[in-house]
């Protein structure tokens, strides 16, 4: 496929394929592992003591009950510590365990509740499994609790582990406890991270997709409310301008029938003649709405060419035409005629309709400074008559013919002439158009 550059070149542009998915994914174990933990956070949502009171019974049943069970087999570093009494290990083992039940909803208070339990147990020379319950409530801060206790929580967790390397100097080196208890310290803190990270990202991404799933509703709604508006405009310059060249024609031969019937009979011809050009375009109007499997066979868009017959069509009704090109108006964009045609369509209606079929019309386009200039004057109804208004009417047309003129870059004035009658002058910029492809508005 190709792009334009800025210079107005034509630059190739490779299209890669999409990549394909990791086949892991797709393994059956994979997606049952990801639909089991789908529900287990449905339910922690539901409940979440339930997680918590899980976290503490199992942090108890793997490290708790060894630390009770007191076998000739134990490491001959763990002969240097106290001997607790049973009494004594299951309540620093409770202020080590218990804790953790608050550990996502204070995760601040909990690692400071077993820091100090860990601390006592140190000093009391103890060496208890449960003191891993200090790793879990520093992994609960990183992921849950707030950034900014993090440094302290650090700094407190070091001066902690060198009093545990200290009292494990007579049969470890210093160095090495504190390497092996440091990567613990940071495993834990990293994992907490890594995780608390990958939750924002997944939270950042739903709530894009939320805001982007909004946006394309609104543009749906938008371009359906401007696609409505674009139909409107065209029902009303087919419909309006045929009406009101069929009304004018039906009053002037049911007046002529009474004096001369002939005329009557032409009237009528010309009264089915527009009926069935305005049923032609109703059905081309109303194929591009309709979907079909078949590509439909339209009528071309109306152009500069056909205000011809535009104008003889308003003859017919009885008002006199004068009608007058400057410029090579054949060239212009197929856009750019159609606006034209339905601005002068409108306007010539609006004066048959409200000026009668007595008055004269002078049709003027012209090609002016890059811009094409739209005149339309009548000289209103007979002397001594009234120009009629319409009443209660949103003036649908005036809009229209702003709302085309506007799609490029022009504008649309209307109002009294002086002398009598109604003037309409449209302008339409021709610049933002030069070197592109022709197409309707």
């Amino acid at each position: 496929m190709t792009t334009d550059t800025p210079h107005g070149s034509h630059a190739s542009v490779t299209a890669h394929p999409l990549e394909e998915p990791d086949p892991l994914w797709g393994h059956p174990l994979v997606i049952a592992s990801n639909r089991a933990v789908q529900r287990l956070r449905a339910a922690d949502r539901r409940r979440p003591w339930v997680l918590d009171t899980a976290v503490v019974i199992a942090a108890f049943l793997l490290f708790g009950v060894a630390d009770l069970v007191h076998d000739g087999d134990r490491h001959e570093a763990a002969l240097k510590f106290t001997r607790l009494p049973v009494a004594g290990v299951l309540a620093l083992q409770a202020g080590l365990v218990l804790p953790l039940l608050w550990r996502r909803r204070r995760p601040s208070a909990t690692f400071t509740a077993v820091l100090a339990v860990f601390l006592i147990q140190w000093l009391l020379g103890a060496w208890l499994r449960a003191d891993v319950a200090l790793l879990i409530a520093l992994y609960s801060l990183a992921l849950h609790g707030r950034l900014r206790h993090l440094p302290w929580a650090c700094a407190a967790m070091a001066g902690a582990l060198a009093l545990v390397a200290v009292r494990l100097s007579e049969t470890v080196a210093v160095g090495d406890a504190l390497f092996f208890l440091f990567n613990a310290v940071v495993a834990a803190l990293a994992l907490g991270l890594a995780v608390r990270i990958r939750r924002s990202q997944l939270a950042v991404l739903r709530e894009r997709a939320a805001r982007l799933e909004i946006e394309r509703d609104q543009r749906s709604k938008l371009a359906a409310a401007e696609e409505r508006t674009r139909v409107a405009r065209e029902m009303h310059d087919i419909v309006g301008h045929n009406l009101s060249v069929m009304i004018t024609l039906a009053d002037g031969g049911a007046y002529a029938a009474l004096i001369a019937p002939e005329r009557g009979k032409e009237a009528l011809e010309l009264i089915g003649e527009t009926g069935r050009q305005a049923l032609g375009e109703l059905r081309r109007m109303l194929g591009v709405l309709r979907e079909r499997t078949d590509a439909p066979e339209f009528s071309p868009q109306p152009g500069i060419a056909e205000v011809d017959a535009l104008c003889d069509r308003i003859r017919t009704a009885g008002p006199t035409v004068r009608y007058r090109t400057v410029g090579e108006l054949d060239a212009l964009d197929r856009g750019v005629q159609l606006t034209a045609y339905r601005i002068v369509q409108e306007a010539l209606t609006n004066s048959l309709k409200h000026a009668g079929s007595d008055t004269r019309i002078h049709l003027l386009l012209s090609i002016h400074d890059a811009q094409l200039r739209i005149g339309v004057e009548d000289t209103g109804p007979p002397s001594g008559t009234k120009r009629p208004t319409p009443v209660n009417q949103e003036g649908h047309g005036l809009a229209g013919m702003a709302e085309r003129a506007a799609l490029y870059g022009g504008s649309v004035s209307a109002g009294p002439r002086s002398g009598g009658g109604w003037t309409v002058h449209a302008t339409l910029d021709l610049t933002p158009l030069a070197g592109s492809p022709g197409g309707t508005p």
